[in-house]
């Protein structure tokens, strides 16, 4: 299989990000590209996601939870693409978890959409760092951040 059609799969695979996991579909987030450059998901303010109601803020909870999970797609797409298979990729995927994560949050989090994109830092055998950024409508740069990943192969 070639990267093309690998990365078709993986686009297949999260173009639905918001089933994959019930709380992305809470937060409303949708996956926007997903190449061999990293992972962009948006999402759109709504109630349920303020933090600062007197200002309408968005809740820095949801920052963090959105650059997690972009971080997250950016560190399996490019251990997706060093696998002989979709197949082999998925059963080594399976279960990433998050390491670590930092947040800085730079400015507050007012907007009415929010795009979060993430790329890959650094990706060995077990483990990659990511690098992920927030933004609003305006293009206005909301926070950034830091995460590690593993990917917990499954015995076999």
């Amino acid at each position: 299989m070639n990267d093309t059609q690998r990365m078709d799969q993986l686009r297949e695979l999260f173009h639905n990000i918001e089933d994959l996991i019930p709380f992305n579909r809470y937060l409303g987030l949708h996956a926007e590209s997903i190449d061999e450059d990293g992972a962009v998901v948006h999402l759109d303010m709504r109630d349920e996601l303020i933090g600062n109601f007197q200002h309408g803020i968005l809740h820095g909870g949801v920052i963090s939870a959105t650059l997690d999970v972009v971080g997250g797609m950016a560190a399996m797409v490019t251990a997706a693409l060093r696998e002989d298979s979709i197949e082999d990729s998925m059963q080594r995927l399976r279960p990433t978890s998050t390491i670590d994560l930092r947040v800085d949050y730079l400015r507050p989090g007012a907007g009415t959409r929010f795009t979060a994109r993430g790329f890959t830092l650094r990706a060995g055998s077990r483990v990659a760092v990511t690098r992920m950024e927030l933004l609003n409508e305006k293009d206005e740069l909301l926070a950034v951040g830091t995460g590690t990943y593993i990917y917990n192969r499954e015995p076999g």
